[in-house]
């Protein structure tokens, strides 16, 4: 093959990334995206938590764990990765330290798996996303140069791979970028996790007709961001050299109290909604970012309204129904599990 071929082969040759929980909320957007900007992607779901029907067609799927060793590196082997982009977890970070080994072993072990792989591979940047959960109870709007003080094993988990991230590329020179999203909603949210995103718990509820339940006062702080005001930096950051090596807020800017939210949601069904608020459980009571680095890095302008995501989220849970909650099957301790959960059946 002569020079010309060589690079015309080149041209041609499409960017394959791996994308892991791409069945799932944020990861199938993210897969759209990626698909939009011509990649080749390959996802790798258990579908624990996400659904076939989240998965874009033109996306070659692998139904599996990050947790089989073999299957990773039989797909890193098969395909050759360009870029890895890693959210699979169970992020039910209130949940966390009722299945502590259940958590390290999906959210810290299948990462490291993961990592060794790209390593290995050398892929061209491994992006992965971290969470709030990280910052534990600190400062806020909360930046990307405080330490972390995580005060729950979701959250610990996530620092650990963050750790790593940041150790394999000084001794291996893994590029990687840390995004820290929060408190993402909008269309394909599993809105029958009882555990975790809490405006698909309280959408769920109302079309369940049952009252939506908040722990303490309710005047805990969030700001939730809309999912596509996050899969596209995301997929960005693969051919960002900003993004390289960097740790990254993305998300909305306005708080919210729990009892705020719960009133706006209300207002969208035509039915009053009852509200119960049951004792409160051990959680970082104010928990909003700074999201600067963001906006400079990607030029971000502007962030979709609450109201606008909010409407199209209501619309695509009122498509799929309302779906029963369910038990997490192998919770590890039960003492000071909250009452709401130990009834779940």
């Amino acid at each position: 093959m002569n020079t010309d071929n060589k690079t015309q082969s080149n041209i041609n040759k499409k960017i394959i990334c791996l994308v892991t929980g791409g069945a799932g909320f944020i990861g199938s957007h993210l897969v759209d995206e990626l698909i939009n900007l011509g990649y080749k992607v390959v996802v790798l779901d258990n579908l624990s938590g996400g659904f076939l029907r989240n998965i874009n067609s033109k996306a070659i799927f692998i139904k599996g764990s990050v947790t089989n060793q073999k299957l990773v590196d039989s797909l890193f082997n098969k395909y050759n990765f360009d870029y890895v982009f890693h959210l699979a977890a169970y992020a039910a970070e209130g949940l966390s330290p009722f299945i502590r080994r259940f958590n390290y072993e999906n959210n810290l072990i299948g990462s490291i798996n993961l990592i060794n792989a790209s390593i290995k591979h050398q892929i061209k940047k491994f992006i992965f996303t971290s969470s709030i959960a990280v910052y534990g109870t600190n400062q806020t709007p909360m930046v990307e140069s405080l330490t972390p003080q995580p005060e729950d094993p979701y959250g610990i988990a996530k620092y650990a791979i963050e750790l790593d991230l940041e150790a394999a590329h000084k001794m291996f020179g893994l590029n990687y970028v840390i995004f820290r999203p929060h408190n993402v909603y909008g269309e394909r949210q599993n809105h029958g996790d009882p555990y975790r995103n809490v405006l698909g718990i309280f959408i769920n509820n109302i079309m369940l007709h049952k009252p939506l339940t908040i722990f303490g006062d309710g005047n805990q702080t969030r700001a939730f961001t809309y999912v596509k005001d996050v899969a596209p930096y995301i997929a960005q950051s693969a051919t960002n050299d900003q993004a390289t090596n960097q740790i990254i807020n993305i998300g909305s800017e306005k708080p919210y109290t729990i009892n705020e939210i719960a009133e706006i949601i209300s207002q969208y069904f035509s039915k009053k909604t009852e509200i119960i608020h049951f004792p409160p459980r051990i959680e970082v009571y104010q928990a909003f970012s700074n999201h600067l680095k963001a906006k400079k890095i990607f030029n971000i302008k502007n962030e979709t309204k609450m109201e606008v995501g909010l409407k199209s989220m209501i619309a695509y849970a009122q498509k799929i129904g309302p779906i029963k909650p369910k038990k997490f099957k192998n919770i590890e301790i039960e003492e000071n599990l909250p009452p709401s959960w130990a009834k779940l059946t």
